[in-house]
């Protein structure tokens, strides 16, 4: 058994990594300050968790969460390109400084090591016949790809200065259970499954022929304990797309919803929201290779898991 940090852990992605922690027999410790993570998300194993309600932003609460803790799984963010295109320095602060309190804190605990939630947004809007891979160069076209690129680079900096093992998982559309379609910020799978189950008509930013290589959560979770765990050499001051490996047009994903749902209410299309890149796939050899990272399910599988999720969580 290991003592882990979740930061963010309230929150989408965050809640599902604690409840597989503790399924796994962990002891758990979560930091969020609830701007965006709900005490939902966590209502079936806040006798289980130990609970920090406290702020990436302010490093005596970061100090206080890192105490004991061996692994950190640093998901705390403003997690939304479109918020951070609306306050650059919100973004700025939560996931830079934010992240830049947790090596600090962590190196000085003697933390083992932290995992940081990435971004695929790093890559920006480069040639779309290309899969993303990291040997690209970082081209981000909105704050907060910005912001995960500096946070990167400082976890790199603080395994090469400090000796403080890091890893950073470049997410790419992760979905699923937990995932809140309310914000105005909210991510598409979520928005349009609602949509859908509330008998109204998904909203389209562009033509809808942008791809995404859309990550079931699942995924996302087994990454971050891998990496979490691997030996140091193969991981540590490194950075890894964590996705799917493949390629889905919204226009394609609304055809599959409809599908699953049983519900063929037509899409509405709008102007493309600026900071939004066209297409996104991911090459995930490096993850495979270096920490034995494999999807384990897939898009259609976690459609089908998600809409499930959502019907018994709203009553349809």
């Amino acid at each position: 058994m290991s003592n882990y940090l979740v930061t963010g852990g309230a929150g989408f992605i965050g809640s599902n990594l604690v409840k597989t922690l503790l399924a796994q027999g962990h002891a758990v410790r979560v930091l969020d300050n609830f701007s965006t993570g709900k005490h939902s998300n966590l209502q079936d194993c806040l006798e289980q968790i130990e609970l920090i309600e406290g702020d990436l932003t302010i490093l005596e609460d970061v100090r206080l969460a890192v105490k004991d803790i061996e692994f950190v799984l640093h998901q705390g963010a403003v997690p939304s390109v479109a918020k951070s295109v609306e306050n650059p320095l919100g973004s700025n602060e939560a996931n830079i400084n934010g992240t830049l309190h947790v090596l600090v804190a962590a190196r000085d605990a003697g933390v083992s090591r932290v995992v940081f939630a990435s971004s695929s947004s790093i890559y920006g809007d480069q040639d779309p016949n290309l899969s993303k891979v990291e040997t690209m160069q970082s081209l981000p076209i909105s704050p907060y790809g910005v912001a995960k690129l500096a946070a990167e680079r400082y976890c790199q900096v603080f395994y090469q200065v400090y000796g403080l093992e890091t890893v950073a998982l470049r997410y790419f559309n992760v979905f699923g259970p937990h995932q809140d379609p309310q914000s105005m910020y909210a991510a598409v799978i979520p928005r349009f499954i609602t949509a859908f189950l509330q008998g109204q008509a998904p909203i389209v930013y562009g033509d809808g022929e942008q791809t995404r290589d859309f990550t079931y959560v699942e995924n996302v979770v087994n990454a971050n304990i891998l990496a979490a765990t691997v030996p140091a050499k193969d991981v540590c001051g490194e950075f890894f797309n964590i996705a799917a490996g493949g390629q889905t047009s919204l226009n394609t994903l609304i055809e599959m919803l409809h599908e699953i749902t049983g519900l063929d209410t037509p899409a509405v299309y709008q102007e493309v929201r600026p900071g939004d890149i066209k297409h996104s796939r991911a090459d995930i050899a490096k993850a495979t290779s270096s920490m034995g990272y494999h999807p384990q399910v897939s898009l259609q599988d976690g459609l089908r898991r998600t809409v499930e999720w959502y019907r018994q969580t709203n009553g349809n």
